[in-house]
């Protein structure tokens, strides 16, 4: 197995960082890995927006050639007539960026990595003592039973209790499939490093479209838990019109609104009784039911001609 070193530091930002005017014990480092835990692309369309404002320093970067499955993923690259050019190489690197005040923070983001996920963790682990963390914030979403029409929900996770601000609508034990980030998360917890995060609930009728709402929804609970200041009236905008959009899709299938209607009524439920995310009188439809209903809208919607 390669045991080549997977993450290289620049070594006067540390300096830098203690020097300049942030919240106190160190600034915090915000992942956002694209691929597995970005339903909607909520994680990404913060990301962008972020990179939009400020696209910041890089002062930390990975071997992509370590942690990367190229066929699995392959890169774009372009075709000019009779020769290759502009190849679009994958990029996993943290930049020293800056909020809406100036208050300095750390974003790491790039593909989640394929493979040696435990090398990754630790090269995080470098990053993290080397330039002062106090606090690594982890930024995701998943596919939900939850309509559109309703605020979006947002998970709860850290690796001690103190570092929670919300009650989460699970209880209980579930199991779920790993991704390097939450891997990142229990191996920082048990290296005695503070860190947290929060998934945000997508519509799962819209899971493979930009869904902007949620983006609003992670970046207000990260503002709150890291002490910065963001704008966010850019993907509030977006939200806006994407559930313009949502509403003029599902207006043209009886069908897909009674769905959408159902589960309205199963989250109302749920949320006046604070028993569970399934009403006892509101059963969740099947994912075979929800799939046909929903299949063609998500085509349409995916559809900029139509």
């Amino acid at each position: 197995m390669s045991q080549a070193r997977v993450v290289h530091v620049v070594d006067e930002v540390a300096e830098e960082l203690a020097a300049q005017d942030g919240p106190p014990g160190g600034p915090v480092l915000v992942v956002a890995l694209a691929g597995f835990l970005d339903a909607g692309s909520a994680a990404g369309l913060v990301v962008d927006h972020l990179l939009t404002e400020d696209p910041g320093r890089v002062v930390a970067s990975f071997e992509v050639d370590e942690l990367y499955d190229y066929r699995a993923r392959r890169p774009p690259m372009s075709f000019r007539e009779d020769h290759y050019a502009d190849y679009e190489a994958p990029r996993l690197v943290v930049r020293r960026m800056g909020d809406a005040d100036g208050r300095p923070f750390l974003l790491l983001h790039g593909p989640e990595p394929d493979i040696r996920w435990e090398a990754f963790a630790r090269g995080v682990r470098e990053v993290v003592e080397r330039l002062g963390v106090r606090l690594t914030i982890s930024l995701g979403s998943v596919p939900m039973a939850v309509p559109h029409t309703r605020p979006v929900q947002l998970t709860h996770h850290a690796t001690a209790s103190h570092l929670l601000v919300q009650d989460n609508v699970w209880k209980g034990e579930i199991r779920v499939p790993s991704s390097a980030q939450s891997l990142l998360e229990l191996r920082l917890g048990e290296w005695e490093h503070d860190a947290m995060g929060f998934v945000a609930h997508i519509p799962h009728y819209v899971a493979q479209v930009d869904y902007p709402q949620a983006s609003v929804a992670l970046l207000e609970g990260l503002g709150q838990v890291a002490d910065l200041r963001f704008d966010a009236t850019p993907l509030k905008e977006a939200g806006e019109a994407r559930q313009v959009e949502i509403a003029t899709q599902i207006s043209d299938s009886e069908e897909v609104r009674e769905v959408v209607e159902g589960l309205e009524r199963q989250y109302d439920a749920f949320h006046t009784a604070s028993a569970s995310l399934l009403a006892q009188d509101e059963p969740l439809p099947s994912g075979e039911e929800l799939g046909e209903q929903f299949e063609q809208f998500l085509a349409r919607l995916e559809d900029p001609e139509d």
